[in-house]
C-alpha cells in the first residue's frame, strides 16, 4: 500500500474519522445532490475556493472490506477496471512514497493529472475494524508538470470501510479536488452526478473479478 510514514499524521486519522462517524446535518451545510437505492451523495460549497467537496455513503454487496482495500490501493489493477486512467505509478522521492496518475476525462474536458501521498490505517473500533485510507496532492520536483495536461494541485480524499454484516462493505468517501482549468460549473455538477455512482458500480464489478479475492 502506497503511503508516506510523514504524510499524515495520528491526527489526520483521527479527524477522517470524526467525519466519518458524524452524521451529515443540514446545519453544517451539506446538502444532497444524488440518492439512488444505496448511494447518498452530499456536496457543500468550499468557502475558500468556491468549489464543492462531497461526501459519498454506499453499501457494496459482496465486497468483503479487505478485498475492497487491496483492490482499491492495487495500481496495477486499477489500470485494468477504471476506462479513465491512462497512467498510475508509484515512486520514491526523499523517503516518501508518491503516485503519479494521468486521467482522461469525458469530452470536452481535458486529460489531468495528480501528484499525491496515499496511506492506510487499520482502525479496531468498538464496531469492529474499519479501512481508513488518506490521499492528499503533493509535489515534488522530479514529476514537474507536463505539457498538453492540468496538473490538478488541489486534491484531498479520505475513504473509510467496514463490514456490513453480510459479506459486503459499508463505504463512506470524502472528496474535495480543484480541476483547474475553465470547467463549467454545471459540467463539474453533472460529471459528478454520473461518475460518483458509475465509479462505484465499476468498483464492484472489480472486487469480484479480482484475482485474489479467492
Amino acid at each position: 500500500v502506497a503511503g508516506s510514514a510523514g504524510g499524515f499524521s495520528e491526527e489526520h486519522f483521527r479527524e477522517a474519522y470524526a467525519e466519518f462517524r458524524q452524521p451529515v446535518g443540514a446545519g453544517a451545510g451539506w446538502q444532497l445532490l444524488v440518492e439512488t437505492l444505496s448511494i447518498s451523495v452530499y456536496w457543500r460549497r468550499d468557502k475558500r475556493t468556491g468549489l464543492y467537496e462531497y461526501k459519498v455513503f454506499d453499501v457494496l454487496e459482496d465486497c468483503p472490506p479487505a478485498v475492497l482495500v487491496d483492490v482499491y490501493t492495487d495500481l496495477d489493477y486499477r489500470k485494468q477496471w477504471d476506462e479513465y486512467v491512462e497512467e498510475l505509478y508509484e515512486q520514491e522521492h526523499n523517503g516518501q512514497t508518491v503516485i503519479y496518475c494521468k486521467v482522461k476525462y469525458p469530452f470536452p474536458v481535458s486529460k489531468r493529472d495528480y501528484v499525491y501521498i496515499r496511506q492506510l490505517q487499520e482502525l479496531d473500533t468498538a464496531r469492529g475494524k474499519i479501512y481508513m485510507v488518506l490521499s492528499q496532492s503533493t509535489s515534488v520536483p522530479q514529476l514537474p508538470e507536463k505539457r498538453g495536461l492540468i496538473r490538478v494541485k488541489q486534491y484531498k480524499q479520505s475513504l473509510a470501510i467496514e463490514s456490513d454484516g453480510n459479506g459486503g462493505s459499508k463505504v463512506f468517501m470524502y472528496y474535495f479536488y480543484n480541476p483547474g482549468g475553465r470547467i463549467p460549473s454545471w459540467i463539474l455538477n453533472r460529471a459528478v452526478q454520473k461518475g460518483i455512482p458509475n465509479f462505484l458500480r465499476d468498483l464492484v464489478k472489480a472486487c469480484q473479478n479480482y484475482p485474489n479475492n479467492i
